[in-house]
């Protein structure tokens, strides 16, 4: 069995082994498939205008999972590098009004619910956040960079012991990134 993907123009692409590093105009990725869990019988080729990710093992259904997932990574580190991943959260609040800041790699979340402390929120990597005015736009060629700082965006205004239907405020994801999995470049022998 074996899956091709197409590279497209002004996209560069390296692979070395089970390495593989995929460059162009927002930045490098580099991702590496050499864990235990990626099968030692799965090759990752590149030749003139695709790469292909290929085994000759007869386990069909664990080894397609494998080589689709595979496949699946490389197709959003190239869609990652010609456009960045952009999540948008929404800043509400019905109580007290919330004040948002980045400051040193981390977003500060000032007033929840009145609190005198800040919340604090780690921004992953080279993801870039953009406040303006009610909504936060994170972005990144790295979609598992961009998700995480979302994630920790919003688990940080996450309410504990209060009544959600009363207490409603909070930082909330309103929009997520298209994952790249089926293409018609895409090739399945």
């Amino acid at each position: 069995m074996k899956k091709e993907i197409a590279i497209p123009e002004k996209v560069e692409v390296n692979v070395e082994g089970k390495k593989v590093v995929v460059k162009g105009e927002k930045g490098e990725l580099v991702r590496d498939f050499s864990d235990p869990r990626y099968n030692k019988t799965i090759t990752i080729e590149k030749t003139d205008s695709s790469i292909v990710i290929a085994t000759d093992e007869k386990k069909r259904r664990i080894t397609t999972k494998m080589i689709n997932t595979i496949a699946a990574h490389i197709k959003n580190m190239i869609r990652g590098v010609q456009q960045s991943f952009e999540y948008k959260l929404k800043i509400h609040y019905v109580h007290f009004p919330i004040t948002v800041e980045v400051k040193d790699g981390k977003v500060l979340v000032k007033n929840f619910l009145g609190e005198k402390g800040a919340r604090v929120a780690k921004i992953v990597a080279d993801t870039s956040v953009k406040i303006e005015k009610d909504t936060i736009v994170v972005s990144s060629a790295n979609i598992e960079h961009a998700g995480q700082t979302a994630a920790n965006i919003e688990q940080a205004c996450r309410v504990g012991s209060k009544d959600r239907r009363v207490f409603q405020d909070g930082i909330f994801i309103t929009e997520k990134p298209q994952r790249a999995y089926k293409s018609h470049e895409e090739k399945v022998s």
